[in-house]
């Protein structure tokens, strides 16, 4: 049977949320089968609980942003920013966890997964008595925005294709199209160090409304009109695209499940994700949940161990 997984103990890390700048812990337990991935902000005088939803999306802004219900006084509880953790549970195959952090948002560390999946690797991984539960999808599902798309079509595994455009000197001068197949490739190595960008022009706007507060040429691509900041460069000439495609991979994982799917996409970001996963779960016969009582008869990407790879 291709079992569900959890951590094998708690971990904890701090660090300064992106948008926020403020400080936060985050704890990472493990949680019981068929718990899903569930956020709770302990900060608060009674910890509320958020599970992971497309449908509790409410922000797409720069990042995905979780809500819970409304509480007592109207206010409406947020875990932000928590698309590169999302990424590397879904790259680590986790499917139980509670996550408990100490702010609105979760910490940013070095500005891609890798420093998630250094963190979980450090307590490694328990399978469960559990079945693993995949959506499949059986058709394709795609949304557009003028010349942005974004689409899911059935494939017997899990690969993602992303092409970028924009119109910036230092990315024009790397790689703009990357497709890959996790059948082929380890999510660890191929992907989780891709670190997320920005540029100088846009700061002063962007903390203007609240965000990037917490940025840094250690924890972000910075660039000015023509040129990467960051001293040491980039860590891959396709850094920038391979950043898209682990952003879509944590949006996708909010669905609560792992997906047998091809995804692809041009020009997409956080909000577009979030309206294809909510247009893939408004038609019933796009997909389907799965399961696979026989490990050789999953996908080769599932029934490796990626934590170790």
């Amino acid at each position: 049977m291709l079992r569900q997984r959890t951590v094998k103990t708690l971990v904890r890390t701090q660090g300064v949320g992106l948008h926020s700048g403020q400080r936060v812990e985050l704890t990472l337990r493990p949680a019981p089968p068929d718990t899903g991935i569930v956020f709770r902000r302990v900060d608060l005088p009674v910890p509320v609980e958020i599970r992971v939803s497309a449908a509790r999306v409410t922000d797409t802004r720069m990042a995905s942003t979780l809500s819970a219900a409304d509480t007592g006084e109207g206010a409406s509880v947020k875990v932000a920013t928590v698309e590169h953790l999302m990424s590397a549970l879904a790259g680590l195959g986790i499917d139980n966890l509670i996550i408990d952090v100490t702010a609105p948002e979760i910490p940013i560390l070095d500005g891609s997964a890798g420093s998630f999946v250094f963190l979980i690797q450090s307590v490694g991984l328990v399978e469960q008595a559990a079945p693993k539960r995949f959506i499949r999808v059986k058709r394709a599902v795609e949304v557009r925005d003028g010349d942005k798309w974004a689409r899911l079509e059935p494939h017997f595994g899990f690969k993602l294709s992303f092409s970028i455009d924009f119109g910036h000197p230092a990315i024009n001068a790397t790689v703009q199209q990357v497709e890959v197949d996790f059948a082929n490739a380890s999510y660890v190595s191929a992907i989780s160090r891709a670190r997320t960008f920005g540029f100088m022009q846009d700061v002063e706007s962007l903390r203007s409304h609240g965000l990037a507060r917490g940025g840094s040429l250690g924890n972000a691509i910075v660039m000015d009109e023509s040129r990467v900041l960051n001293a040491d460069g980039l860590r891959s000439d396709d850094e920038f695209v391979k950043h898209k495609i682990l952003d879509a991979i944590g949006d996708l994982y909010l669905v609560g499940h792992p997906l047998l799917a091809s995804y692809s996409a041009h020009k997409s970001g956080h909000a577009m994700n979030n309206l294809l996963l909510r247009a893939l779960l408004a038609d019933e016969t796009a997909f389907e949940f799965t399961t696979y009582p026989q490990r050789r008869e999953a996908p080769r990407v599932f029934a490796l161990d990626w934590a170790g790879a």
